[in-house]
């Protein structure tokens, strides 16, 4: 009864993940929107603005998080996620009051700041349900799921376009699947940390920095992002750039690469139960640099399309692994190093606004792999950096 107890309590929390995944949308959006607002504009503009969606979303990052993780000591980690589920459903249905470029920022802005919400205090939460050795793998689990929904959200456009005549119906899709996790989570009793000690400020939080370790940790959060966000962006550009394919099917180069990301957070999910989280990380980022380098040059569709499998594999943990490292380094300061740590995903707004820039000046997505081969290679930096004492 205990068992069936624990997992009641855990599954809606790793559903959370899934909403948690709607962010990935932003480069199929990003795609769409160049596309569809964008068509006047002068062509050496129209992917540093069409990048604008990522920054708009990613951005709140950078300025939720350290709130969020003071405001979830004050309500709670289960209220505070909750919170953000109602700021998706809201921002899901702004695209289709107007569908303009201003909106899509508005409505991304807001998914920014839900997802940063829901980042910040969903993690923590899985702590509460999932204790000990076990927290890197549930993690990971949670990052499986997260992939699946990223996975999932090329196909669901595209439904939304050929049956319901209009991709941007994603985005009620996605309103009432948040509606049912919510349902859920309230449904089902979660068990929350007793807070102690006081009040967390903005000093406090940033004060943690000062730890060598956490700094390289943070730093590697930026940068996976940048590189996830980034290839998630640039990957249907590559293939119409490359090879001439439209829109609509170019929107495959993501799935290609969520598909494999789903597979190696499901790899690993089992391996980092047996296996050094550290020795680990080595090896996925030297995968994803050499890879990284590959695509570069390559000009074979085939070989592009099993380049990103090999990306999505080889990032699929590093964010988990590199989370449950900051998390176990000070578990009694969780809370803050989970808003610090989230604040890093503004990464994703940074990168894919350089990648941008630089695709333009040079006239071509390899602008765009370059910046995310430097990314990639902090983190090949970060894997060997680490001190296998925190693990």
């Amino acid at each position: 009864m205990k068992q069936e107890n624990s997992i009641a309590k855990i599954l809606p929390v790793l559903f959370g993940f899934f909403i948690m995944g709607f962010c990935d949308v932003v480069g199929i959006t990003a795609m769409h929107v160049k596309e569809d607002l964008l068509g006047n504009y002068s062509p050496e503009f129209r992917d540093t603005l069409s990048n604008l969606i990522p920054v708009a979303l990613f951005s709140m990052f950078l300025i939720f998080s350290v709130p969020t993780g003071i405001l979830m000591n004050k309500i709670g980690r289960k209220k505070t996620v909750l919170l953000s589920n109602a700021i998706t459903i809201v921002a899901m249905f702004i695209p289709l009051i107007q569908y303009t470029f201003g909106m899509s920022l508005l409505a991304f802005a807001l998914l920014g700041i839900a997802n940063t919400i829901l980042q910040v205090s969903l993690n923590p939460l899985l702590s509460n349900v999932v204790k000990g050795d076990k927290l890197t793998s549930s993690l990971t689990a949670g990052q499986f799921v997260k992939a699946i929904s990223s996975f999932c959200g090329p196909f669901i456009a595209a439904f939304a376009a050929s049956m319901l005549g209009n991709w941007q119906y994603i985005f009620p899709i996605y309103a009432v699947i948040t509606l049912i996790s919510t349902l859920w989570l309230i449904a089902i009793p979660t068990p929350e940390e007793p807070v102690t000690g006081k009040a967390s400020s903005f000093g406090n939080v940033f004060g943690i920095l000062k730890d060598k370790t956490i700094l390289l940790l943070f730093l590697g959060i930026v940068f996976v992002v940048g590189v996830d966000v980034g290839l998630n962006t640039a990957a249907p550009k590559i293939l119409m750039e490359r090879f001439g394919m439209n829109s609509i099917d170019a929107g495959y180069g993501p799935s290609m690469y969520f598909a494999f990301r789903t597979a190696g957070a499901f790899i690993g999910a089992i391996l980092l139960v047996k296996f050094s989280p550290v020795k680990i990380f080595k090896i996925i980022t030297v995968a994803a640099v050499l890879a990284l380098i590959a695509l570069i040059f390559m000009a074979d569709k085939i070989a592009v399309f099993a380049l990103f499998a090999i990306i999505g594999l080889a990032i699929a943990n590093v964010f988990s692994i590199i989370f449950s490292m900051a998390l176990q380094s000070k578990p009694d300061k969780a809370n803050e190093i989970s808003g610090l740590m989230i604040t890093g995903v503004f990464g994703g707004a940074v990168i894919p606004f350089i990648m941008g820039l630089t695709s333009d000046i040079l006239g071509s997505q390899v602008g765009s792999l370059l910046i995310i081969l430097l990314s990639a290679s902090y983190l090949l930096f970060c894997a060997f950096a680490i001190k296998p004492r925190i693990v």
